[in-house]
């Protein structure tokens, strides 16, 4: 285990802001912008994005500096439950 961590090159305490899209009947609304809903570490805001019904997720991202190559600018809502699921092990 020590060695997959050693091996880990995400920090989980790097800023991070998490991002809304405004929406309609549920959809992303693909002319509208994102917003800034929180901001605080890369850990605060997957914690915050698992709190979202898992309904609504994908009208939400989060923003942080690419720590390649587990982590780009713009993690997806897949790509975050994929974090919230390694940062257990990592």
């Amino acid at each position: 285990m020590g060695d997959a961590i050693a091996r880990s090159k995400v920090d989980f305490g790097a800023l991070a802001v998490l991002h809304k899209w405004p929406s309609l009947a549920n959809q992303r609304r693909p002319d509208r912008e994102s917003y800034q809903i929180s901001e605080g570490t890369l850990d605060e805001c997957i914690s915050a994005f698992m709190e979202k019904p898992a309904t609504t997720r994908h009208l939400y991202e989060i923003r942080t500096m690419p720590q390649p190559p587990l982590v780009t600018e713009i993690l997806s809502p897949e790509h975050v439950t994929e974090l919230s699921r390694l940062r257990e092990f990592l």
